[in-house]
């Protein structure tokens, strides 16, 4: 088995990094940049950057601060929101980024799955899902940060995404998200068993543990944290001692 990814999760409004719950009544928490040292210090496997707005005002502001991050993090990134095409998506890889993660684009034209999977392979296509539960074993995909209804089923889309040539899924639970309930199991349980790419789990991490659930019962390959790290509720090695001691496989990281 791979070992399981700890993901640091930025979400951003404009110049600034924000937090919410079910992705509303969003807080700012300071300057990404300064977290995302921060967590790369403390030994984060990757960094997910999301434009919170940018699927509304149509256009992703996140260049300048991916290409500020690049100097001195040295972990891969993954960046998402109001990417629509090639050129938004080579213009983002440009400035730094290792993968970009399409929510809003893909479900108004999925052959945009396709193209950037031809042009710069399947690994950095994320297919980025917000997922609101809307019966038992049953969710809906949502668009534009958790507003938009889609009438997706989330498994459905899920297989088709892959499909087109998504490489990695990351798999947010708009019901979960900032509640620090822990991850919704169910959810990234259902996606996991049907597709074969890299799920990471996204909404609802309270406390270290909450990872264990969603890697043994969800079959989680990575989980992406926002809330836990950006209250200092935890440290991301503190985390990964965590996931460490009760035997899943995580990167060995040594302070230097």
């Amino acid at each position: 088995m791979m070992n399981i990814r700890l993901i640091a999760r930025l979400d951003i409004k404009g110049p600034n990094l924000i937090k919410g719950i079910h992705l509303e009544g969003l807080r700012v928490m300071g300057s990404p940049n300064e977290h995302a040292l921060r967590y790369y210090q403390q030994g984060a496997d990757e960094l997910i950057y999301m434009d919170c707005v940018a699927s509304l005002y149509g256009r992703n502001h996140l260049g300048d601060i991916v290409k500020a991050a690049a100097k001195d993090i040295f972990v891969p990134m993954t960046v998402g929101g109001g990417i629509r095409s090639i050129d938004d998506a080579t213009q983002i890889l440009r400035a730094g980024a290792d993968k970009v993660a399409v929510n809003t684009a893909a479900v108004a034209n999925p052959q945009l799955i396709t193209e950037i999977a031809r042009s710069f392979g399947s690994q950095c296509m994320v297919l980025s899902i917000e997922a609101k539960q809307v019966g038992p074993d049953r969710w809906e995909v949502y668009t534009d940060n958790g507003r938009e209804r889609t009438g997706l089923d989330v498994i459905e889309w899920v297989k088709r995404g892959v499909a087109m040539g998504a490489g990695e899924v990351l798999l947010t639970s708009v019901d979960r998200e900032g509640t620090r309930k822990g991850f919704d199991i169910a959810l990234v349980k259902a996606v996991a068993a049907e597709v074969s790419v890299p799920v990471i789990a996204s909404g609802g991490m309270g406390k270290p543990e909450d990872l264990l659930d969603v890697v043994r019962e969800g079959g989680a390959d990575a989980v992406a944290m926002a809330d836990i790290l950006h209250y200092k509720r935890a440290e991301v090695g503190e985390i990964r001692a965590v996931a460490e001691e009760a035997g899943l496989g995580v990167r060995h990281y040594e302070r230097t």
